[in-house]
């Protein structure tokens, strides 16, 4: 059964969820940051063909860091009735991705941040300010 949208100024919403993408976005961005992600980024991509509205990025220092950050997403995500529709790169832990329906949250080992330079490839894409110390 495919999930009702239902679109707003800021984002979508799926189904029943509480919250928009934008504000999806935001709470990913401040869990990460709340666990010491570095360089955390909100880009939005509504602009371009892209699966996602937004995409979250970070860098976590080692494979235990990234999976932690991972799972707070994801309880943070449930608890706002969400949840994770996809995820992968968990078991490496170098570069895990998760789906959020419409927000990608990118998290990434700082090697592989740096090669693959997603802010560079998605430079023309809006910086979302976010204030990480904010609820």
């Amino acid at each position: 059964m495919a999930q009702r949208k239902q679109r707003t100024a800021d984002g979508t919403t799926f189904g029943d969820e509480q919250i928009n993408s934008r504000q999806k976005a935001i709470l990913a961005a401040r869990e990460a940051y709340e666990l010491k992600a570095r360089d955390v980024v909100i880009l939005d991509v509504r602009a371009f063909p892209a699966l996602a509205e937004y995409f979250v990025i970070c860098t976590g220092e080692t494979k235990r860091h990234l999976r932690g950050i991972a799972d707070r997403v994801e309880e943070t995500a449930d608890e706002q009735g969400c949840g994770v529709h996809h995820a992968e790169g968990y078991a490496l832990a170098r570069w895990i991705l998760m789906d959020l329906n419409n927000v990608v949250v990118h998290i990434f080992d700082p090697e592989t941040r740096d090669y693959y330079e997603l802010e560079r490839l998605w430079g023309d894409a809006l910086q979302v300010p976010y204030e990480p110390d904010v609820p």
